[in-house]
């Protein structure tokens, strides 16, 4: 186990994600392949490896995914468009600054349609609703009318849930906290009970749940710790421990990170353990902005950059 970052090694496994499409996990992961290259894109940023891969080659693939007829992308060649993956193509040409090869005015179109009169959105034209994609539709477009939505699926523990009347889930928490972030709605959020919630999920080793007797997992140490750095109340947890039990998920022979020790790992847990450890002040990584999941000086940079704290930046 190492007690240190495996920059390196984490760069060449996400260089090397892909390169064998004769690998049936390759097929068989094609409907994430767009938020695929969006985690593997913004990790290295966060490493300072932003040019590990090749920027044109990346947009060309994303512009592959484009669909013109719905004004939206898909997360592969031939697959449906959909929020997730359309936000995510948003995210990667942003972050590469070629957000001008898209139509704009179609992608807004796409998204607000797919908004119900609730408030929620839907993820695509069958119409499954999730405050997931209410997240992508506020954080795409920047504004929307979904705070009373929003409102509706706070729970008594001050948490949020996937639906109105769904139990509390960190990852819920999340979309929903940033969306009221960007909406300029924090005062919807009962901060000392959610923050007492979202502190409850550190567990003995270290790791964080998503919630109450369920397992710990490296990808909560983004979920958990980005609302509570845009709570201001980051120090309510245990950093230290957090950061040696995201460490110890890291292959040292391959790279990338897992979910907890000994098991596998993918570019999605590899991105949110290097994000909780960006946002705990590990030495050696750039900021990232727990609202938007993006570089923080790319956010700042658009002008769109909110009210966060995360923990100073340590020195190596």
């Amino acid at each position: 186990m190492s007690d240190t970052l495996l920059t390196d090694l984490h760069v060449r496994y996400i260089q090397n994600l892909g390169k064998n499409r004769d690998d049936l996990i390759y097929h068989m992961t094609a409907h994430l392949r767009m938020n695929a290259v969006y985690w593997g894109v913004t990790a290295l940023c966060v490493m300072k490896h932003r040019e590990a891969l090749e920027a044109d080659e990346t947009i060309e693939y994303v512009m592959s995914c484009w669909d013109d007829e719905a004004g939206a992308f898909s997360a592969h060649p031939g697959h449906d468009a959909h929020i997730l993956s359309t936000l995510s193509a948003i995210q990667i040409l942003v972050t590469h600054d070629a957000l001008a090869r898209i139509d704009v005015p179609q992608v807004v179109d796409f998204i607000l349609g797919l908004q119900q009169p609730s408030g929620v959105f839907a993820g695509d034209v069958f119409g499954e609703t999730d405050t997931r994609f209410l997240y992508c539709g506020v954080s795409a477009l920047t504004s929307s009318r979904t705070v009373s939505y929003l409102a509706s699926c706070r729970n008594f523990d001050g948490g949020f849930g996937r639906v109105a009347g769904a139990e509390s889930h960190a990852a819920q928490v999340w979309v929903c906290t940033a969306a009221l972030a960007i909406l300029d709605r924090l005062d919807v959020i009962d901060v000392p009970t959610l923050g007492w919630w979202l502190a409850e999920r550190q567990l003995p080793n270290g790791g964080l749940n998503g919630r109450p007797e369920k397992l710990e997992d490296v990808c909560y140490s983004y979920w958990v710790l980005s609302s509570l750095a845009i709570l201001d109340k980051l120090t309510w947890i245990d950093s230290a421990a957090l950061t040696r039990f995201i460490l110890s998920a890291q292959d040292p022979e391959g790279g990338g990170i897992a979910d907890r020790p000994g098991d596998m790992v993918d570019v999605f847990h590899t991105l949110f353990g290097v994000a909780g450890l960006s946002l705990l002040g590990y030495p050696g990584l750039d900021d990232l902005d727990p609202v938007y999941c993006m570089p923080a000086s790319l956010i700042e940079r658009m002008g769109l950059k909110k009210s966060w704290k995360a923990l100073p930046r340590r020195e190596a």
